[in-house]
């Protein structure tokens, strides 16, 4: 084998992951495309001691700090495939490279599939936003808005009211049932049932969501949960087990972060239904720990 562990995906929790392995002075590959999912935002908030820092330069610092042990590599590319091999495991990038190791840490991460509206995707990560825990602070006291892309709106239009008065755009989805509708009112949300046509504002920020019918919403910020896809189609390839979750699906691993397939371990987005670097570094830690583990211990693995 050529490493004790790759890591395919080096963002927060590929890089957690390989720092942890590292320590422990096994070699570790990490295989990155350097497109963090979280590009599109300027600033980060809610990670300790780096509130308000720019995701580029927690990745930076990161990296730079991983890479500082002797036992780590970086490979830029994509992995397109993954096979067993005896003794482990065998990846292949696009441009025909292949590396072995005896472990591997899925960490590839998600990319969003935002709604094909007008205005909406250049202003991702600015305006529109995902996680009111990330990015709620920010634009608290101004008129906010949810847009509906899935049942689970519903109970995202409840909470963003904590930060501001809130509109529930609902653009076509079905209004929700009669105790749903209910609370809403109760938190003070007002339902918007015309389609959005466009999103319009200032550069990245948003001023106003124009709807189907000519009128025009004052809106400062619009949160959604868009659905998802996962950046790689490796874990299908190793034939790991899934979940299906409201915005897609996700890999099953269980506590130590450990999948379906013995010695293949995952991290990060996707993994789970919530999302930050808070947990992606969380998860990063505890899956490349699990994965020295199975190196010492292997009859446990």
């Amino acid at each position: 084998m050529d490493h004790d562990l790759i890591v395919v995906g080096g963002s927060y929790a590929g890089l957690s992951a390989a720092t942890y392995v590292a320590r422990a002075r096994r070699s570790v590959a990490v295989i990155d495309t350097g497109r963090p999912r979280n590009r599109f935002a300027g600033h980060s908030h809610g990670f300790f001691a780096q509130d308000g820092a720019e995701p580029g330069a927690i990745l930076e610092t990161a990296r730079a700090q991983a890479g500082a042990y002797p036992t780590v590599s970086f490979v830029s590319g994509e992995t397109v495939e993954a096979r067993r091999v005896d003794g482990g495991f065998a990846v292949t990038l696009a441009d025909g490279a292949t590396l072995t190791a005896s472990r591997l840490v899925l960490a590839f991460g998600i990319t969003d599939d935002l709604p094909d509206i007008p205005g909406l995707a250049e202003r991702w990560g600015a305006s529109v936003l995902h996680c009111p825990y990330c990015h709620g602070f920010e634009v608290a006291g101004r008129k906010l808005g949810v847009l509906a892309t899935m049942p689970m709106s519903s109970h995202q239009a409840m909470l963003i009211p904590e930060w501001g008065r809130t509109t529930f755009f609902l653009n076509g989805q079905p209004l929700p049932d009669t105790a749903t509708l209910a609370e809403l009112e109760r938190r003070g949300v007002t339902i918007e049932t015309t389609p959005v046509a466009e999103l319009a504002g200032p550069g990245r920020d948003l001023c106003e969501v124009r709807l189907a019918d000519g009128r025009k919403a004052g809106i400062d910020a619009l949160f959604l949960g868009p659905r998802s896809r996962m950046n790689s189609p490796i874990a299908d390839q190793l034939g790991c087990a899934f979940d299906e979750v409201p915005f897609g699906r996700i890999v099953k691993v269980d506590a130590m972060k450990e999948t379906s397939v013995p010695n293949v371990f995952a991290a990060g987005d996707i993994t789970r239904g919530a999302h930050s670097i808070a947990f992606a570094v969380a998860d990063g830690v505890m899956a490349g720990v699990s994965a020295h583990r199975s190196l010492v211990f292997p009859a446990a693995a």
